[in-house]
């Protein structure tokens, strides 16, 4: 054996059995293969998910729509949709701009300074929120029971919707009279306008409640019946918010509606 070639084993053996660290990057790194069938899994749970949220937007886009015919609940895979949409930005995102624009509509209308010049306002899912209760009931998807909302209505504890809070005291601050019309019972008017007073809704003009002998009647008869009665009186309806086409349709309709967001539930 030459002696190059014993430096070089000497060297070798050296190396291995020495004591001082080395970049460890030197050495092979060893190989991780992902499965092909945990790889597929996982891009079709992706996918899956997608499809889901894309089904369930175009849902609640047919629902604001007034596309989609009386429906009950929502659909049972779109819980989670909608459960996320009415507890994050996108709703609160939402209601903050039908209020700007209703707000802007208000600052472009001249009033004709006689006390007849209305706004017209819904309270459930428009002036107050009932998030807490439908949070307690899958969020519409159990189909809606009125003896159990009522209990909720008893605690006055609704909270407000702050952007339409500001709306309120905007046509207010305009001049306009502000009435409440709305579908709960006139055996609730004492909770309500206590819930309305804590909520920061002061000062309206009227308060309108379902009569014992109006129950049976559909909420866009009943309001447009309602709206008739207001005109005949001389009132100008010149703007009117609410979250279900039913309060915005009809007979008697304002010079401007706003429709709020609403996939929790729908009132034909």
């Amino acid at each position: 054996m030459t002696f190059p070639r014993l430096l070089l084993l000497f060297s070798l053996f050296s190396l291995a059995f020495s004591h001082e660290n080395f970049d460890t990057h030197l050495l092979p790194r060893p190989l991780i293969v992902e499965h092909p069938e945990t790889l597929l899994k996982e891009q079709s749970e992706t996918h899956l998910k997608e499809e889901n949220r894309l089904e369930c937007s175009s849902w609640r886009f047919s629902v604001e729509a007034n596309n989609l015919s009386p429906w009950k609940t929502i659909p049972e895979e779109c819980v989670e949709y909608v459960r996320n949409y009415i507890t994050g930005r996108g709703y609160s995102t939402d209601l903050q701009r039908v209020s700007r624009e209703a707000a802007d509509y208000a600052k472009s209308v001249e009033l004709a300074g006689d006390g007849k010049d209305v706004w017209i306002f819904d309270i459930d899912e428009t002036l107050l929120s009932n998030l807490p209760y439908y949070a307690d009931h899958g969020y519409g998807l159990e189909v809606f029971d009125p003896v159990e909302f009522d209990k909720w209505v008893d605690k006055a504890m609704a909270l407000p919707i702050e952007p339409s809070l500001k709306l309120y005291e905007e046509v207010q601050g305009r001049g306009f009279k502000v009435f409440l019309l709305t579908g709960r019972s006139e055996s609730r008017r004492e909770v309500t306008v206590e819930n309305l007073i804590n909520a920061g809704f002061r000062d309206w003009d009227q308060l309108v409640l379902r009569a014992p002998d109006e129950h049976g009647k559909l909420a866009i008869i009943f309001k447009s019946e309602k709206r008739s009665e207001m005109v005949k009186e001389g009132y100008r309806i010149l703007g009117n918010s609410g979250d279900q086409w039913s309060d915005l349709l009809g007979t008697t309709m304002s010079t401007r509606s706003f429709k709020l967001p609403n996939p929790l539930y729908y009132i034909p």
